[in-house]
């Protein structure tokens, strides 16, 4: 139960619905939305589009998504890959003969992978929504023309990375040559011009014509190799979710090229200690729970790829697997740290969760990978590309190296808890490298410490990441101190770390319970 003597956020309770995501112009969008008429899965998607214009740096419809959905009246979970794969022509070793020894990242259309998001929206909508494109896609149109107010921290991004940002890219996301500031009005009308063609003529509009034209020329003439027949051969795919259980609470994750085996082999290692015992906001928890991200992550960046080429998921999602790790970890010294990754990491996504009135659940997150993707963006309809290419590597032989057709491994994962057989928990952590650990972190906080969804959210976070242990403020002194006493390598972080967004269903009272982060700009609304 919250402390009402300190600061922070009430959670929200609805019977009808709920969105929680990181604006509040896309979560009214979407509670609008299921007023309408519109389930789940049409409020999501009417979020995300939006979210592309409110957050460009973060998201937009040159990136790719993941998305896990409940149907109403069902407990079984479908999970959707939206990422798009490399262009055919794409060599890794014609890259090592340039000269590069990982991939490029910015204002290079080697790390451009195909946009594989708006695939993945049209097919949901088809398959499971109930209003159709030009309903859902309507209010993300009417704002792409008339413009958004720059809410403060996507001003803080914008501000921060704007000059990642290159040629036609700098035209269609500053406001006079410069990052808007909080409350200023930004407008992308070619923007709402591309989702009109959507709305009309669906996915087509997209991958083929005159917009997949715009992307592909704009592209080669930066020396990309990417064709029309990539654009046009793009689909989302339907897979099988994975997961484990951590004291009968079941983790559903996306399988991969997403991190989500991660995240379970880490909720694995920390099973295998006393958690409950521990101050959750004390020096053991989070020493063990750095020691234990060390471990996976290692085997994340040994072992992860596109599923196609993955030979050892069945390796990291193995209980016997974590226990061997676990005991590995000193609970009196910090061990190195593994090497970092040769593939690019990030820390820019938005995450989104709706639960409608008849439950069906969906938890989508949504990425353009770095800050503002790789800053170029098409020449005549703005399309800013993701760079999720940067997250292959240039090892030859490792099964994520970059190569033609083939899907970069991701850190971007949505996630469900399921207690009985019954979804309890849409939920998603942003923050790139972060979302394995905070998706363990967030199942131990309600499981072990019995933190609602607002609790959980706002509760201070700390990460492990290749020799820095970033430690936010809501830690005590004392607690710094004897990290670094351990052997950590103690940093404040300038900025919180991550986001996350939750709604618990409670199945026992009829309503639904959100949560929304603090550190970004958004809210959970319900009705």
């Amino acid at each position: 139960m919250r402390d009402f003597h300190t600061p922070g956020r009430s959670a929200v309770f609805a019977e009808n619905g709920i969105c929680a995501t990181s604006h509040p112009l896309a979560a009214q969008t979407a509670v609008s939305i299921l007023q309408q008429g519109g389930n789940a899965v049409d409020a999501a998607i009417a979020g995300a589009v939006l979210l592309g214009l409110c957050e460009p740096a973060m998201t937009g419809i040159g990136g790719d998504c993941f998305v896990l959905v409940k149907p109403a009246g069902s407990e079984d979970i479908i999970a959707l890959n939206g990422s798009g794969r490399a262009p055919a022509a794409l060599s890794g070793a014609a890259l090592r003969e340039a000269g590069h020894s990982a991939m490029p990242v910015f204002g290079n259309p080697a790390s451009v992978t195909v946009p594989g998001a708006i695939d993945a929206f049209c097919t949901l909508s088809a398959d499971h929504g109930k209003l159709g494109l030009a309903d859902i896609l309507a209010p993300a149109i009417h704002y792409s023309d008339h413009g958004v107010p720059v809410a403060p921290r996507a001003a803080f991004d914008w501000a921060g990375y704007h000059d990642n940002l290159t040629g036609a890219a700098r035209d269609f996301y500053l406001v006079d040559g410069v990052a808007p500031r909080p409350g200023q009005i930004f407008r992308h009308p070619k923007h709402g011009e591309v989702l009109r063609r959507i709305a009309a003529q669906g996915r087509e509009a997209f991958y083929e014509g005159e917009v997949a034209e715009d992307m592909v020329a704009s592209l080669r003439a930066l020396g990309g190799v990417h064709t029309l027949d990539d654009f046009a051969k793009t689909r989302c795919d339907y897979t099988t979710p994975i997961s484990g259980t951590y004291k009968g609470i079941e983790l559903v994750e996306h399988p991969p090229n997403g991190q989500g085996a991660t995240a379970i082999l880490l909720a694995n290692i920390l099973a295998e200690f006393d958690l409950p015992s521990m101050d959750p906001f004390g020096t053991l928890r989070a020493h063990i729970e750095a020691e234990a991200t060390k471990l996976a992550y290692d085997a994340r960046d040994r072992f992860l790829s596109d599923m196609d080429h993955m030979t050892r998921l069945a390796h990291m999602l193995d209980p016997a697997t974590a226990k061997k790790l676990a005991a590995l970890i000193d609970p009196s010294r910090a061990m190195a740290s593994a090497k970092p990754l040769t593939e690019a990491v990030h820390k820019e996504t938005i995450y989104l969760t709706v639960v409608d009135r008849d439950r069906m659940a969906v938890s989508l997150i949504y990425s353009v990978f770095k800050d503002f993707g790789s800053g170029i963006a098409s020449d005549k309809f703005g399309i800013l590309f993701q760079n999720r290419g940067a997250g292959f590597t240039l090892e030859e032989g490792h099964p994520n190296e970059a190569n033609g057709g083939k899907r970069p491994m991701h850190t971007i994962i949505p996630a469900m808890l399921r207690q009985n057989g019954r979804v309890i928990m849409p939920f998603g952590v942003m923050g790139g490298q972060y979302q394995s650990t905070g998706h363990a972190r967030m199942v131990t906080n309600m499981v072990d410490y019995g933190l609602g969804p607002q609790e959980m959210i706002d509760a201070p976070r700390c990460f492990s990441e290749y020799g820095d242990m970033k430690v936010e403020t809501g830690y005590s002194d004392t607690v710094r101190q004897e990290l670094a006493d351990l052997g950590h390598k103690v940093s404040t972080p300038p900025v919180g770390i991550g986001g996350a967004q939750a709604i618990r269903i409670d199945h026992d009272l009829g309503v639904l319970e959100g949560g929304s982060d603090p550190r970004k700009d958004g809210i959970a609304l319900g009705y």
